[in-house]
C-alpha cells in the first residue's frame, strides 16, 4: 500500500506538471531526479536547453533556459553591458552570464504554495516556459554577435538589443 505521505510529496512537486507539459510539446525530455528535469527545445532562433530544479525546502522552482553559445572572457565587458541593457527591459526573469560556463541563460525562479495541481498552476508553468523562450529569441542575436572571437561593432551589437516591430 502506498504511504499517504509519499503521495502527497509527489503531488506537490511542480516537476511531474513540467514533465507532462514538455511531453505533450513531443520535447526531448530527461528527468535527473526528482528535483530535476531538463529538456531540448528548438526555438524560432536556436535549440536551447531547460532546465528545471524544484527546491522543495523553499517552495520554489527555477527555470533555466540556456543558449548554446559560449561567449568568449575577452567579450565578457560588452557582455555586462548587454545584459544591463536586456534585464533593464524583462518583467520576469533576468538573463545571467555565469562566468564558469560562459553560457547565456534566461533564469527565473517562482513560488509554488499548495498542491501544484491546483487550477492554473499548470497554465503558469506554461506561461513562463513561453516567457522564457520568447526572451531567449529576442535577445538571440546579441548572444550570437558576442559569442564571436571578437565583438568589436558596438554598432550591430546595439542594433541586436533594439526591439522591433513586425517579423522578418
Amino acid at each position: 500500500m502506498n504511504d499517504p505521505q509519499d503521495m502527497l510529496d509527489e503531488a506537490l512537486n511542480p516537476i511531474d506538471c513540467v514533465e507532462e507539459i514538455t511531453t505533450g510539446h513531443c520535447w526531448t525530455v530527461s528527468r535527473a531526479n526528482d528535483d530535476e528535469l531538463h529538456v531540448h527545445v528548438t526555438g524560432r532562433r536556436d535549440t536551447y536547453e531547460l532546465t528545471f530544479l524544484w527546491q522543495e525546502e523553499y517552495g520554489t522552482l527555477q527555470l533555466y533556459c540556456e543558449y548554446d553559445l559560449t561567449i568568449p572572457e575577452d567579450n565578457f565587458g560588452p557582455a555586462a553591458m548587454a545584459l544591463m541593457a536586456m534585464n533593464a527591459g524583462l518583467w520576469v526573469g533576468h538573463f545571467d552570464l555565469p562566468g564558469d560556463t560562459r553560457t547565456p541563460c534566461f533564469r527565473h525562479t517562482c513560488l509554488f504554495r499548495g498542491p501544484v495541481g491546483a487550477v492554473g498552476q499548470g497554465r503558469h508553468i506554461e506561461d513562463l516556459i513561453d516567457i522564457a523562450l520568447t526572451e531567449c529569441d529576442r535577445y538571440y542575436m546579441a548572444f550570437h554577435l558576442l559569442s564571436a572571437p571578437t565583438c568589436r561593432d558596438g554598432d550591430s551589437l546595439s542594433l541586436a538589443l533594439m526591439d522591433i516591430a513586425g517579423e522578418s
